[in-house]
């Protein structure tokens, strides 16, 4: 019974005209080229809005000012996670030699490309641990992560404004201090 379903199907298939019979010769081996015959005898279809990109457009790391200005102003903390297409930055814990078992961290999001003040996020969290190795964590509310997003809006329009320049050894106007390298 199931090899007759099957003949039936087959023939069908066949029938219909959904199945064709082709001429190698008649194919053009490049993939390209058989694209072009496909489309040009109407053959292509697509389903909605897949293979246009999706929902965002995403540019290099390298091409983008914000990130390149985060990743150079905290250039001295180590990073613990560093993901572009995830839009985050964070830090490994680091510390002030002169403030004993206190520890920093920082978190820099994207939430957008474009520099603009409501574009990034950045938080900032506080370690202590006492000498037995008890630590206690919190988030903290100051002017400091502020003054970061300040410092990385800043350096990345200085980026965007000189971002024709194409001498490598091109020394940025701004040094991190604000002073004039």
């Amino acid at each position: 019974m199931k090899n007759l379903i099957s003949l039936l199907l087959i023939l069908l298939v066949v029938s219909c005209g959904l199945y064709r019979k082709t001429d190698l010769r008649e194919v053009p081996v490049n993939v390209d080229d058989r694209a072009a015959k496909n489309i040009a005898e109407g053959r292509s279809f697509r389903f909605g809005d897949i293979g246009k990109g999706g929902s965002g457009t995403f540019e290099f790391a390298s091409s983008n000012e914000m990130w390149r200005a985060s990743i150079s102003l905290l250039d001295f903390a180590p990073f613990s996670n560093v993901d572009y297409s995830g839009g985050i930055i964070i830090t490994d814990w680091f510390a002030d030699e002169s403030v004993k078992n206190e520890y920093l961290k920082i978190t820099v999001r994207f939430l957008s490309n474009e520099i603009r003040a409501d574009g990034l996020n950045v938080i900032i969290h506080k370690k202590i641990c006492n000498n037995v190795n008890e630590c206690s964590v919190s988030k903290i509310k100051s002017n400091i992560s502020q003054e970061i997003k300040l410092a990385i809006l800043k350096e990345a329009a200085i980026l965007k404004e000189n971002e024709f320049v194409k001498d490598p050894n091109y020394k940025y106007p701004l040094s991190r201090e604000g002073k004039q390298n």
